[in-house]
């Protein structure tokens, strides 16, 4: 029979094993629960992980796409608003040059893989794909959405900015698609209404592109599927009508899913790690975000990066200005804003090629970035213009002195490669006092005052003053103005005799412009010949002169022509063509014409120069170089491109009958011009004294206001008429 002890001793045993199970059961429970609640709370996080991963590969892709609608527009502006373009798009002529930087430029271009050029009428010029011409007709190669484009820049008006992009479907594929008017770089239209030219630029959205996408921000299984199929995860891409084109997907690399498998079997196992598995989540967590934050970051700056030069764009710009001067507001400095465009940076590129021109950018935005203060901003806002943004407390001397660093670095030859260029800056500074002119007005000021440094002769620093605006809408005014006496034909001819030395006898006229504009009398030609150059009437100024004189010079069948030729006529390259339908036309003979031309476009340009030259004696014109003398002409160059006649420029005929020196100056040149078989015209004869010297000294024919101030037709026909009757009588008394 068992004793007291052994039974209390098993009820003891008995109850200690109850409470240990009770204990295990509990723990088991808690553990359960706490494992429960960790693993649920794990489930939340890692759904959360996926659904911000699959929103930030979203956004990325839309972002993505953004940007390739983005470059193509923004290829398309520097290719449509070009000067060349304006000018060889619309040639008739200039078929070559519209497939050489069109049409063969589609091939293996990172830029676009096809360039149409239509007119209004949607007629195709030029259609060019990877680099080779294309059959078929675009409406059927294109869907409606190309031409919704078409329609918006064609109905855009004059302050609208001519281009429109964006989705659209062909043939091909989905791609996107760009439409500009082809106009000066300046924004005027290259021809008038119903003989506008587009240019429409193509990029195929294809498996290349799409690879390139997913590899550059790490999206796995990036493609392109067709807008009805079902997908987790997509962005949807549409044309510009709204139409559904088709939509990107990728597969989810679910994060959240990956850590928490890893998380549970360690919990599954022991307890005790998951505070471990807190602090990796933690580290994961931050590092996600990090990283998230960091291609943020880069995605923001490089849109505000211009990708040529690498410094800030007009938009990178904008942003600085802007928070300059929240900051000026605060500390009371000057935000000084200065605007560069390189002077010869356009005759770099037509000379050498594009390849030359960048490299020519990114050595000036080299240069730059060494000699701006510290804490300034450089930005490139355009193609060969320039911007340089920073707080001082000095007014205008800190603009002023660094205005004048850049010059002297910018006058110094610069080699590119193995060629060295020389160019300059016209530079516009403008200042906002304590933070107290806005960014818009500040940069409009110091556009203005660059404009101005052109037009005072480039190669120097203008600062912006409050009378430059009442200039702007002068200048403005008088453009207009002038734009209409050229169509209008309100415009009238003066002639100026040219004197035979031997005979002292009109044997020419020099061809003279005169405007008398309505409301203001007359205009000097000193005011609106530049007006006219500057804003790209100077072609069809210059072509009613040479029309208007040949047409007049008909009535003088013994006198000879002379009509000035602008620089931007004499670089235009179908010049030529145009003097031939004007030789044409008035049934002139070509040798009486003469074609003046300055020194100063020719030692620009001298290559084009001579190139020009020889297009237009192959017509029989004469060329003559006028102003020798006032410039830099040498023996060399009178060699190079064989002149027909040169005009001594007028201050080598002031004060030969006083000065020694200048006597024999003037013998000098004319006995050069004689030596290499050239005939001298002396202009600025005022005195009988310096038409003698300049007669004595060789010059065969002479010009000034001691034979005649310029006259009309009427009063040359009136003179011809009186010699012609002085040689008849003479003819009679010689008879008798």
């Amino acid at each position: 029979m068992p004793s007291i002890f052994s039974t209390r001793s098993a009820i003891l045993g008995a109850g200690r094993h109850t409470t240990v199970a009770g204990v295990l059961f509990s723990f088991a429970v808690v553990v359960a629960v706490v494992t429960m609640m960790v693993l649920n709370a794990l489930g939340h996080v890692a759904q959360k992980s996926n659904v911000l991963d699959d929103e930030r590969s979203r956004e990325t892709i839309s972002g993505a796409l953004h940007n390739f609608v983005s470059q193509l527009g923004a290829t398309l502006n520097d290719y449509a608003a070009w000067d060349d373009a304006a000018t060889n798009v619309y040639a008739t002529d200039g078929m070559d040059w519209t497939v050489s930087n069109y049409g063969e430029m589609s091939v293996n271009s990172a830029l676009f893989d096809m360039a149409v050029v239509i007119d209004e009428d949607k007629t195709p010029i030029m259609v060019y794909r990877d680099g080779k011409p294309m059959d078929g007709a675009l409406e059927e190669f294109f869907s409606p959405a190309l031409w919704a484009l078409f329609d918006k820049v064609k109905a855009a008006g004059p302050r609208d900015v001519p281009e429109a992009s964006g989705f659209i479907r062909t043939q091909s594929g989905i791609a996107v698609g760009g439409v500009a008017l082809v106009r000066q770089k300046s924004g005027a239209p290259a021809a008038g209404a119903g003989k506008k030219r587009y240019l429409i630029f193509i990029r195929h959205l294809d498996a290349a592109k799409i690879d390139e996408i997913g590899k550059t921000y790490v999206i796995g299984g990036l493609q392109l599927v067709a807008a009805d199929r079902e997908a987790a995860y997509s962005v949807p891409i549409e044309d510009t009508l709204g139409v559904s084109l088709g939509k990107l997907i990728w597969t989810s690399r679910a994060p959240g899913d990956v850590g928490y498998a890893d998380v549970r079997r360690q919990v599954v196992q022991a307890l005790c790690l998951v505070g471990l598995f807190f602090v990796v989540l933690l580290i994961i967590g931050w590092l996600a975000g990090r990283r998230l934050k960091s291609e943020e970051i880069v995605a923001r700056e490089e849109a505000l990066r211009d990708r040529l030069s690498g410094l800030l764009n007009r938009d990178g710009l904008r942003v600085s200005v802007d928070a300059m001067v929240a900051s000026a507001r605060q500390t009371e400095d000057n935000v000084q804003l200065l605007y560069l465009d390189l002077d010869g940076f356009k005759e770099v590129n037509d000379s050498y090629g594009h390849g030359t021109g960048d490299q020519l950018i990114r050595a000036v935005a080299a240069g730059l970035k060494v000699l701006i203060p510290e804490g300034a901003v450089l930005a490139r806002i355009g193609g060969d213009e320039f911007a340089i943004v920073f707080a001082s407390p000095r007014a205008d001397a800190a603009a002023l002195q660094l205005s004048e660093h850049i010059l002297d670095f910018l006058a110094e030859p610069l080699e590119i490669g193995r060629r060295v260029v020389v160019i300059g800056a016209s530079i516009g500074i403008a200042v906002s006092p304590g933070g107290k002119v806005d960014r818009e007005e500040l940069v409009r000021r110091a556009d203005l005052a660059m404009y101005k440094a052109k037009e005072a002769g480039r190669a120097r620093m203008t600062l912006y003053d409050p009378a430059m605006d009442a200039d702007r809408e002068e200048r403005n005014a008088l453009e207009l103005d002038l734009r209409q006496a050229i169509e209008g034909g309100d415009l009238t001819l003066a002639y100026q005799p040219l004197i035979g030395a031997d005979s002292n006898e009109m044997v020419g006229v020099e061809a003279l412009v005169r405007w008398n504009r309505p409301g203001h009398g007359p205009v000097s030609p000193d005011v609106f010949i530049p007006v006219a150059e500057t804003s790209g009437l100077i072609e069809a100024l210059g072509l009613f002169v040479l029309r208007k004189a040949c047409e007049t010079a008909k009535q003088w069948p013994e006198l000879k022509i002379a009509v000035n030729v602008s620089p931007g006529q004499f670089r235009n390259p179908a010049f030529t063509d145009y003097v031939r339908y004007v030789l044409r036309q008035t049934e002139i003979e070509a040798k009486r014409v003469t074609l003046e031309v300055t020194e100063g476009y020719m030692i620009q340009n001298p290559k084009r120069t001579r190139q020009s030259i020889e297009q237009l004696k192959t017509l029989g014109v004469k060329i003559a170089l006028d102003d020798f003398g006032s410039g830099f002409s040498s023996i060399g160059y009178l060699r190079q491109f064989g002149f027909d006649r040169i005009k001594i420029d007028r201050s080598l005929i002031m004060d030969i009958e006083h000065s020694e020196s200048q006597r024999e100056m003037l013998k000098a040149t004319v006995a050069l011009a004689s030596s290499l078989d050239i005939p001298v015209t002396a202009e600025g004869i005022e005195t009988p004294e310096q038409a003698d010297i300049a007669s004595q000294f060789g010059c065969d024919t002479l010009q000034g206001f001691f034979f005649s101030k310029p006259v009309s037709a009427d009063d040359i026909t009136e003179r011809l008429m009186e010699a012609r009757a002085r040689k008849a009588g003479g003819r009679r008394v010689n008879a008798a």
